[in-house]
C-alpha cells in the first residue's frame, strides 16, 4: 500500500526538507552576487537597491497574492511560486555564462523572483495551518526558522569554496537545481483544500472586496493591528541596519569574503540555535512575551554590539545574538496569528499582515544606502562632523558610519519592544481575541466581523 502522498506533520516535514534545500541554493546565489556586486561597484547604495528590488514586490503584491491563495489550491500556488523564482535565477545564469551580467540585471531578476515569492508566505503559512494541529504551530514555525538559519550557515561556506572552482554561473546552476527539488517534494505531499462557505463563494465575485477584506479584518481587531504596527517600526529599524551589514564588513576588511562569510555564518548559527531551542521548548506559554521580550533582547544584545564592535569576533557575536532571538519573535507571532485567524481566510489576512509589518522595510532599504554613503560614513571619518562625538567609542575606520547606524537603530528596537508592553491591546492579545474553531466553517458573522467585533471590544475595555 502506497504511503503517498505524505500527510499531516510527516507531509510538512517532507515539504520543509525541499524548501530547506532550495533555501541553501538561494542563499549561495545571494552571497556570491553580493560579493560580485560590491567588488564591481564598491557601493553600499547598490547593495541596498538589490535588496529593495528583491523585497519590495513581495510586500506590495501581497494583498492580491493573499486573495488568490484563498481562491486557488495552495499546493499549486507553492509550486508556481518556486517555478517563477527559479526562472529568475535561470535568467541570471544565462547572462553570467555569456559574460553579459550587469548590475541592473540583479534589480530586474530580483523583482521577478520577489513577485512570485509574494505568494509563498501566505500560501505556506495557510497550508501549515490545515496540515497540522494548533499545538504544533510554534514548532513548525521554529522548523522554518531552523531552515532559514541553517542555510545561512552552510551557504557562505559552500559559496566561498565553489566560487574559486565553478564561478558565479556554477553556483546559480546549483540554485536552479534546488528549485526543482523543492517543487518535487511539494508534489509528494497532501495539502488539504478547505470547503468554502457560501458567503466565501459570493465574495469571490468581487476581487476588490476580497483584497480589502484582509485590511478590514485586521482593522476591526485592534490587538492584531497594534501587534503589526510594532513590527512595522521594528522592521524599519532592523532592515536599515542589516541591509548594510555586508558593505560594512567588506569595507572594513578590504573585501574579505572570509570575514563576511564568518559573520553571516555566526548569524546563521544564532538563528539555528534559537530555532532549535524553540523546537524543543515550544516557546513561552504566553506567546506575546516571546515577541516583545525577544525584540528587546535582539536590539540591546545583538544589534548594538555589532555597532560598538571594532573587530571581527565582536561583529560575529553581535550577529549571533541578534539572530538568536529572531526565531523566538517570529515563531511566537506566527503562533498567535495561526490560532486567532480561521484557516479559510488566512491567505487574505496573512498577506495584509505581511504588508503592514514589512511596508517600511523597502523604505529602509532605499534610505540606508544613501545615509551610509553620503552622511554617516563621511561624518565618521577622522575629520568628519560626528567623529568628535562618537569616534572614541565607535572608531573612525571605514565602516564606522554604518556601525553608528547599528547602535542607534539597536537602541530604538529595544525601546519599541518595551513600548509594546505599555499598550494593553498588544500585551493582552491572547486573552482579548478568542481562538478560531478548527473544525467549523466560517460563518457570515465571522466573515463580516460584526459579532466578533462586539465581543473583542468588551474584552479590550476589561483589559
Amino acid at each position: 500500500m502506497s504511503r503517498l502522498p505524505f500527510k499531516g506533520f510527516p507531509g510538512f516535514s517532507v515539504m520543509w526538507a525541499g524548501q530547506f534545500v532550495s533555501l541553501i541554493g538561494t542563499s549561495m546565489t545571494r552571497f556570491a552576487l553580493t560579493i560580485w556586486a560590491f567588488q564591481t561597484t564598491g557601493s553600499a547604495t547598490v547593495l541596498a537597491l538589490v535588496g529593495f528590488f528583491s523585497f519590495a514586490p513581495a510586500v506590495l503584491f501581497s494583498p492580491l497574492a493573499g486573495v488568490l491563495v484563498d481562491r486557488w489550491p495552495r499546493k499549486s500556488v507553492l509550486i508556481i511560486s518556486d517555478a517563477g523564482a527559479g526562472f529568475a535565477t535561470l535568467i541570471l545564469l544565462i547572462l553570467a555564462q555569456t559574460g553579459n551580467l550587469a548590475i541592473w540585471h540583479l534589480f530586474l531578476a530580483g523583482a521577478i523572483a520577489s513577485t512570485f515569492e509574494s505568494f509563498q508566505f501566505p500560501a505556506f503559512s495557510a497550508a501549515i495551518t490545515t496540515m497540522v494541529n494548533k499545538e504544533q504551530y510554534a514548532r513548525t514555525s521554529a522548523m522554518r526558522s531552523v531552515a532559514d538559519s541553517a542555510s545561512t550557515i552552510i551557504a557562505p561556506i559552500m559559496a566561498g569554496i565553489l566560487l574559486t572552482s565553478i564561478d558565479l554561473a556554477g553556483i546559480m546552476f546549483i540554485d536552479a537545481v534546488t528549485f526543482v527539488i523543492a517543487m518535487g517534494t511539494l508534489a509528494l505531499v497532501h495539502i488539504p483544500r478547505l470547503a468554502k462557505s457560501e458567503v466565501s463563494a459570493k465574495k469571490q465575485a468581487n476581487l476588490k472586496q476580497e483584497i480589502l477584506y484582509g485590511f478590514g479584518y485586521i482593522w476591526r481587531r485592534p490587538s492584531l493591528l497594534g501587534l503589526q504596527l510594532i513590527f512595522t517600526l521594528i522592521n524599519l529599524l532592523i532592515t536599515m541596519a542589516f541591509i548594510l551589514l555586508a558593505p560594512m564588513i567588506l569595507g572594513a576588511t578590504k573585501n574579505s569574503e572570509l570575514s563576511l562569510g564568518t559573520v553571516q555564518m555566526a548569524a546563521g548559527i544564532g538563528g539555528l540555535t534559537g530555532g532549535l531551542l524553540l523546537s524543543i521548548w515550544g516557546g513561552p506559554r504566553r506567546k506575546i512575551h516571546g515577541v516583545l521580550f525577544g525584540m528587546i533582547c535582539s536590539g540591546l544584545l545583538g544589534q548594538t554590539l555589532i555597532g560598538f564592535g571594532q573587530a571581527l569576533w565582536t561583529w560575529a557575536l553581535g550577529a549571533f545574538l541578534m539572530m538568536f532571538f529572531f526565531p523566538i519573535v517570529n515563531s511566537s507571532s506566527q503562533a498567535i496569528w495561526q490560532v486567532k485567524v480561521h484557516p479559510s481566510v488566512q491567505g487574505r489576512v496573512f498577506s495584509v499582515r505581511r504588508l503592514i509589518a514589512q511596508l517600511t522595510a523597502p523604505i529602509a532599504m532605499l534610505l540606508a544606502g544613501p545615509l551610509a554613503d553620503r552622511l554617516f560614513e563621511p561624518a565618521m571619518m577622522p575629520a568628519g562632523a560626528l567623529a568628535p562625538l562618537f569616534g572614541g567609542i565607535i572608531g573612525t575606520a571605514p565602516g564606522s558610519g554604518i556601525r553608528l547606524i547599528f547602535v542607534i537603530t539597536g537602541f530604538l528596537v529595544m525601546i519599541v519592544g518595551a513600548l509594546g508592553y505599555a499598550i494593553p491591546v498588544v500585551r493582552d492579545i491572547e486573552t482579548i481575541l478568542p481562538d478560531h474553531e478548527p473544525d467549523t466553517q466560517v460563518t457570515e458573522a465571522d466573515e463580516t466581523g460584526e459579532h466578533f467585533q462586539e465581543s473583542a471590544a468588551s474584552a479590550q475595555l476589561a483589559g
